[in-house]
């Protein structure tokens, strides 16, 4: 058994709520700017040429990647073996409480969704909560803007309607939100489980590392085709055109029930950011 401070725990999600506004995963540093080299068309170029001085200038100044700081999203996963001296998601939330006033990072969150009335520290935080095996606690930070989370779409499918239902849906989503989610785009991608899991299983394929795939080589191939189907749109950087709509998808698949197909899309900006720490 490992005893961790409920402290350092707010001290470490302070610095990651920091941090990751500041700094663009590389990941998707590096596919932003595969993306200026090889999009053909002038006026789409330039838009990812400026996105890419954008987040390089964000990491020199020590200044917020976008002006929406976001919404904070913690990913918690927690060893089994592992003891919390002190309240684990007080110190979760005090850590955003912390990190969104000493980092002077905008504050976003309204108490009420019908009241609106402003928190003012950019708490509660958003937290999925992963029991596993060990002695270690890994937090996931990931601000997200809702410019794309608003574009983000649920839909409870057929089974008859398979792969090519959800391929469908997924194309309508991103036409659909055209410009509205600042591209080029990333995707999390949810299929199966119930309702609620399925808008999980989406949230959860954004913090996936662009550059790996599904391990399934089933779900490999179907994101290899699907991005390239998105491209093909003609969306394009900011909504001028041009063959980067979409930068990299992740799916996540889990069982369902026999009579049903849920599926889900959570658009991420092309400022999709994320960062980790482990404990």
């Amino acid at each position: 058994m490992r005893t961790i401070m409920a402290s350092r725990i707010t001290e470490t999600v302070s610095a990651l709520c920091i941090r990751a506004n500041l700094y663009l995963p590389d990941d998707v540093r590096d596919a932003l700017q595969k993306s200026c080299r090889e999009e053909p068309w002038p006026l789409a170029r330039s838009v990812l040429e400026q996105l890419d001085i954008n987040q390089a200038l964000a990491a020199e100044k020590s200044r917020p990647i976008c002006q929406d700081t976001g919404m904070a999203c913690l990913d918690v996963e927690l060893g089994q073996d592992v003891h919390i001296e002190g309240d684990l998601e007080e110190a979760l939330q005090e850590g955003v409480r912390r990190g969104y006033t000493e980092g002077y990072l905008r504050k976003s969150i309204v108490a009420d969704p019908l009241r609106r009335v402003n928190t003012e520290d950019n708490t509660p935080a958003f937290i999925t909560w992963h029991l596993v095996p060990g002695e270690h606690l890994r937090i996931t930070m990931m601000p997200k803007g809702c410019g794309s989370e608003n574009m983000s779409r649920l839909a409870m499918l057929k089974p008859a309607d398979g792969a090519e239902g959800v391929r469908n849906f997924v194309l309508e989503t991103v036409r659909e939100a055209g410009s509205n989610p600042c591209p080029p785009i990333v995707l999390g991608i949810g299929i199966g489980g119930s309702f609620d899991k399925v808008a999980a299983l989406a949230k959860h394929a954004l913090l996936r590392p662009l550059t790996d795939r599904n391990p399934d080589p089933f779900y490999a191939a179907l994101e290899e085709q699907w991005l390239a189907d998105i491209n093909a749109l003609g969306i394009g950087p900011q909504g001028f055109g041009g063959q980067t709509t979409c930068l990299g998808l992740a799916i996540e698949a889990a069982p369902t029930h026999v009579a049903a197909l849920p599926a889900a899309v959570c658009i991420s900006c092309h400022a999709t950011r994320r960062m980790s720490a482990e404990l």
